[in-house]
């Protein structure tokens, strides 16, 4: 059973930064792409950052470019998210994500996720305020 467990999550100031953890187990992390997502409250969910199994292509929504950093360890099968220069618009609760391939495609990371996208970790709140 593949599961997913957000952590890293808080309460910082804006300019702060954070670092996302996802501990993952059931499937062999090396081998499918990776992605972070986040929703805000009363807002759709949206892609924030996805890396593929090599962890040598990364995406990264434009609102958080520049300033996020997606990494992944293939050999602890954790996947980070670092969030730098941090604004009050970051904050939503966000979740980790596995792909069913090596990575996402282009098309997926470019549409919305719809509404029914399977959310498998709890997620991990971050809040951002002065």
């Amino acid at each position: 059973e593949v599961q997913l467990v957000e952590s890293g999550g808080g309460l910082v100031e804006p300019g702060q930064s954070l670092l996302l953890s996802c501990a993952t187990s059931g499937f062999t992390f090396s081998a499918y792409g990776m992605a972070w997502l986040r929703q805000a409250p009363g807002k759709a969910l949206e892609w924030v950052s996805a890396i593929n199994n090599e962890g040598t292509k990364p995406y990264y929504a434009d609102s958080v470019k520049g300033r996020f950093t997606i990494s992944r360890d293939n050999a602890k099968g954790i996947l980070y998210l670092h969030l730098n220069s941090l604004k009050t618009e970051d904050t939503a609760m966000y979740y980790c994500d596995k792909s069913g391939f090596s990575r996402y495609s282009d098309i997926e990371l470019n549409l919305a996720p719809p509404s029914t996208f399977p959310l498998r970790g709890q997620g991990t709140q971050v809040t951002v305020s002065s």
